[in-house]
């Protein structure tokens, strides 16, 4: 079967920097929708008519993969909004409430970056924006979606959760 909208890929692939250092390997293959939100428009871009066994290494600038860094999408709170327990690296959805930054917006998830005494910055740029990104990806399968898929637009938390929000394992809920 050939890669078209909407099917589900298998893949496996080696994500890195544009100096090369390790972000992230996929050894066991993993599946994403495509045509949905599971994958970068250029990685289906160049997956679309592939099959299985196809294998590809990409070379993403920032405008293809998580943007440019965005100074405006950092802010400070006050450490009292935030349970005890929070250390930088940690994510939240939206500020929490009583956040004094009231033009920021409350869709995005934030990462905590660093954690004071009396205020907290907060970050709502993806983890990897700014960044070029090379990818080394093979498919392992290809096969249709389900009406659930479909409807849904994707396969379920993929790892490219990781680049489009937060690990769950890092969130305060």
């Amino acid at each position: 079967m050939n890669i078209t909208s909407p099917c589900v890929v298998t893949l496996t692939w080696v994500l890195s920097d544009a100096q090369g250092q390790l972000i992230d390997e996929l050894t066991d293959p993993v599946e994403f929708f495509y045509g949905g939100e599971d994958l970068l428009p250029k990685v289906e871009e160049v997956l679309l008519g592939q099959h299985e066994g196809f294998e590809a290494h990409l070379h993403l600038e920032p405008e293809h993969a998580f943007g440019d860094y965005n100074p405006e999408l950092v802010c400070f709170e006050e450490r009292a909004l935030f349970p005890e327990q929070i250390e930088a690296g940690m994510q939240v959805e939206g500020l929490p409430e009583g956040a004094q930054s009231a033009d920021m917006p409350q869709d995005l998830i934030y990462t905590i970056t660093e954690v004071y005494p009396t205020h907290v910055v907060l970050d709502a740029n993806h983890p990897l924006a700014g960044m070029a990104l090379r990818i080394a990806l093979k498919v392992v399968d290809v096969r249709e979606a389900t009406e659930d898929e479909q409807s849904a637009g994707s396969v379920s938390e993929t790892p490219l959760s990781l680049m489009r929000g937060a690990p769950p394992d890092a969130s305060l809920h």
